[in-house]
């Protein structure tokens, strides 16, 4: 039997009515929460690699068993990637999915994103593109706090700046993220994926299988930091 996944349902008609209010209070305070030591380790194993690599950056946040992190290796075979997700389980499951030939350059890292984008911002990391594909939606509107844009932690994925990538099966989801660049003046350019375009994640896979319509949002970050001056370094 195929795995099929239910399309999103949700208890909202628009965008969260309080994502203006949100947003702009976190984007107006640094998110406080103490750094674990863990993440703290995770994030230097990746700072080394980096202090010797002096070509571009892409990074695939949440980016589970890794399949994206090794495609995006193998597209972008003059970058480093860095794969980051905080779930041992799925990590452990990458060599299913490796699809980069050796000599292709990417790192998977365990940790939690809620720590690990505060330090890549401190360090000053500067991705060419930031990879967020699936599925963190939290469709009831009372959860409106989990998803990335309505969390503490959102100005600083804005921060790292780049160019931000993402993908999901819930429309309203990244329309609600380009809502939330507009507030720093950054425009979000949202289409729809073709049913036969090539899966990079099991998710994306499993979606396709449920002929769900996918979606993929593109924004150039700001890159001065002109709208960050309320995030301090570690």
């Amino acid at each position: 039997m195929i795995d099929e996944s239910r399309p999103v349902t949700t208890n909202q008609h628009g965008n969260h009515d309080d994502l203006v209010k949100v947003v702009m209070r976190h984007l107006r305070a640094p998110f406080q929460k103490p750094i674990q030591a863990h993440n703290r380790e995770a994030f230097n194993q990746a700072q080394q690699l980096l202090a010797d690599w002096d070509g571009p950056l892409i990074l695939d946040s949440c980016c589970g068993v890794g399949e994206s992190t090794a495609w995006l290796a193998r597209e972008n075979p003059d970058a480093l990637v860095i794969g980051v997700d905080k779930s041992a389980h799925r990590l452990a499951r990458h060599a299913h999915y490796q699809a980069a030939e050796a000599g292709h350059r990417y790192l998977l890292v365990r940790a939690d994103l809620m720590d690990f984008w505060r330090l890549a911002v401190a360090a000053h990391w500067q991705p060419k593109q930031h990879y967020i594909l699936y599925p963190n939606p939290w469709p009831k509107s009372a959860h409106f706090s989990r998803r990335w844009h309505g969390s503490p932690v959102w100005p600083y994925v804005i921060g790292l700046g780049g160019e931000l990538v993402m993908r999901s099966n819930w429309v309203m989801y990244l329309t609600e993220v380009a809502s939330s660049l507009a507030l720093v003046n950054c425009a979000a350019t949202l289409s729809p994926l073709l049913h036969q375009h090539q899966p990079i994640t099991p998710f994306e896979r499993k979606y396709q299988r449920s002929r769900q319509q996918l979606w993929e949002l593109r924004a150039q970050l700001p890159e001065d930091g002109r709208y960050f001056s309320a995030i301090e370094a570690e």
